[in-house]
């Protein structure tokens, strides 16, 4: 019908001839048709809607495309168009194709310039949630805080606040204009008031950019070789690997000054950790229920052992000592080292209390992981065996008999963790009475 019309519908398009064609009473929809340009036509709706339109054969049928409303075009501009559309329909091309290969690649050079636009913070968060599945809490926390705003409560009591993270300052930089001076001069500001920081920033954001390299829907947006710069690379901090670890001859002032610390929590909690070798975390989540008064057991949460396994855990004996200081902590939550003022009802930051008995002691400068170290290393006083240890530890097994082979029942590490504990606390001068009742409920 519209091809026929083409024929016998035709005029030389002038501004009186489009504004007076309408669609006549009792259609749907009328053309017109220009005598200059073949396949250039309006066409009017009942609704008083007008387009100007093209019209061809392409590969034997008939091809219709929308050029624009009349009233957004000028004449000669959509016959212009009409134009360019009869020589791609010469071609074979049909108004629709290139129509839509119009549209992928302005939505292309869209979502390249949205690409480009990305800043830290966006890739971060991306970065984060694709791979949170992976990682243990603390690992994922130490991502949250490297690019946390200040003044943020951090459970430090009722009145604590976060400072700045050290990518906080980096966040609204757009990855496409990352460069390497750039982040020299990032990192050097950081290290002045917080070398150790700025360094584990640097490795973890130059984990996020390699990632982002290798991702498919970011490639192209860096190249981490030129970002790696030497100058760079020297203004890393160089940090060394903490050695900090009680010796047997501090046992005695140590446990003297962790025993007088006034919060009941924190003083078991740095005894505790001393005495089983626990991670500081593993014992922050250690519950309740993971404690087993009748076998004399607790299950901690242990770190992953290969990447990508999610985290699990082991079971230790629980010591006579170790019991004494459990069973008389409060049992306010959920929680064996519980606090009234984190808001997860969790032992949050234990370090206001006990750095000024390291400092009564003269140790200060002793880490809560120090106390990690200090149970390896004590340990050899009582000659016990490297594998008993790494097993109470949570250490992964170094040899192929200690992965596939060597199995050690509770009882045997119980062994020699009660040999340790006595070892311990008669080097420490300690004196207490073994509740029995607790002992063997």
């Amino acid at each position: 019908m519209a091809m026929n019309d083409e024929k016998t519908n035709r005029v030389n398009f002038t501004a009186g001839r489009v504004n007076s064609f309408t669609c006549p009473a009792g259609k749907n929809e009328a053309y017109l048709w220009d005598i200059k340009a073949t396949g250039f036509g309006i066409r009017a709706y009942a609704s008083g809607k007008k387009s100007y339109i093209f019209q061809a054969a392409v590969n034997g049928k008939t091809k219709r495309s929308v050029i624009g409303p009349v009233d957004a075009w000028d004449i000669d501009t959509a016959r212009q168009e009409s134009n360019r559309l009869r020589m791609l329909a010469d071609k074979g091309v049909a108004p629709s194709d290139e129509k839509r290969q119009r549209h992928s690649e302005a939505l292309e050079i869209e979502a390249e310039q949205k690409r480009q636009m990305i800043t830290l913070e966006q890739l971060w968060s991306v970065y984060v949630e694709a791979n949170r599945s992976r990682w243990g809490d603390k690992h994922y926390n130490d991502h949250s805080k490297l690019i946390q705003p200040p003044g943020v409560p951090c459970g430090r009591g009722l009145t604590g606040r976060s400072k700045a993270g050290p990518l906080w300052s980096l966040r609204t930089a757009r990855i496409a204009e990352l460069t390497a001076e750039k982040l020299e001069s990032w990192l050097n500001k950081e290290k002045e008031s917080r070398p150790g920081s700025a360094a584990h920033a640097y490795r973890l954001l130059f984990a996020c950019l390699t990632w982002c390299e290798e991702s498919v829907e970011y490639t192209g947006l860096i190249n981490i070789h030129n970002l790696k710069s030497k100058n760079l690379r020297r203004s890393v901090p160089k940090m060394k690997a903490r050695s900090d670890v009680l010796s047997r001859e501090q046992l005695p002032v140590w446990f003297k000054e962790m025993r007088r610390i006034p919060n009941q929590v924190i003083a078991a909690f740095t005894q505790v950790l001393l005495m089983t070798g626990c991670r500081r975390a593993e014992l922050v989540n250690l519950k309740w229920t993971d404690v087993d008064f009748h076998w004399l057991t607790l299950t901690v949460r242990d770190k992953a052992t290969s990447k990508g396994q999610e985290l699990g855990s082991r079971t230790i004996p629980m010591t006579p000592y170790v019991t004494h200081l459990i069973s008389a902590l409060p049992r306010r939550n959920q929680w064996v080292f519980s606090s009234l003022y984190g808001t997860s009802g969790q032992l949050v930051e234990p370090r206001k209390s006990i750095n000024p008995a390291l400092l009564a002691a003269g140790l200060e400068g002793l880490t809560l992981h120090g106390l990690r170290r200090s149970f390896a290393t004590l340990s050899e006083w009582c000659e016990a065996p490297a594998g008993i240890v790494a097993q109470i530890m949570g250490h992964k097994p170094s040899a192929i008999a200690e992965k596939h082979y060597k199995h050690r029942p509770i009882d045997l590490l119980r062994v020699w963790m009660d040999r340790i504990e006595v070892w311990m606390l008669e080097q420490g001068l300690v004196d207490y009475k073994v509740d029995t009742d607790i002992i063997h409920l």
